[in-house]
């Protein structure tokens, strides 16, 4: 099992997409790359992320950046859908090496690399997300989601 951090706008469609990934074992909303350790206080620079564990064998960095890129905008900056701001800006983060290579291999391979505002970085720091945010779409449906239920189920 290895772990990556996957930002893609507002994160509870994030969440509700990669869990249905094939290879996926686990997923947890948080918040990646701010400077505060608790969820308490002013926007701290952080991006609403989901956590995923996966199996390496069967899916990949690139393939997870593949599935990524069916539910965000890569060229648009700090804004998915309706939601607009810093946190919710585009990214791949990682405590390992190999998956910020590989994510770079992805983005440089493609033939629209420079318009793509996707962050590939070393994850600094991780917060789990209150509880309410946790696999909100399962418990709320018809909260606001930027990415289309059918995308939102293509892989259940």
């Amino acid at each position: 099992m290895e772990v990556v951090y996957l930002a893609g706008g507002c994160l509870w469609g994030v969440q509700a997409f990669i869990k249905t990934l094939p290879g996926v074992k686990f997923t947890e909303a948080g918040r990646a790359n701010g400077t505060s350790h608790t969820l308490e206080g002013d926007y701290d620079g952080y991006t609403e992320c989901v956590k995923t564990g996966f199996d390496p064998t069967v899916v990949t960095i690139r393939e997870l950046m593949g599935y990524l890129f069916e539910i965000i905008d890569p060229y648009s900056l700090n804004k998915q859908g309706q939601d607009v701001g810093e946190k919710y800006r585009t990214g791949v983060y990682s405590e390992k090496p190999e998956h910020l290579k590989e994510a770079k291999a992805f983005l440089s391979e493609r033939y629209d690399y420079d318009l793509i505002v996707v962050e590939v970085l070393p994850l600094a720091n991780y917060v789990r997300s209150a509880e309410e945010h946790q696999d909100r779409l399962a418990r709320c449906p018809n909260d606001y989601c930027h990415i289309r239920k059918e995308i939102l189920s293509r892989y259940k």
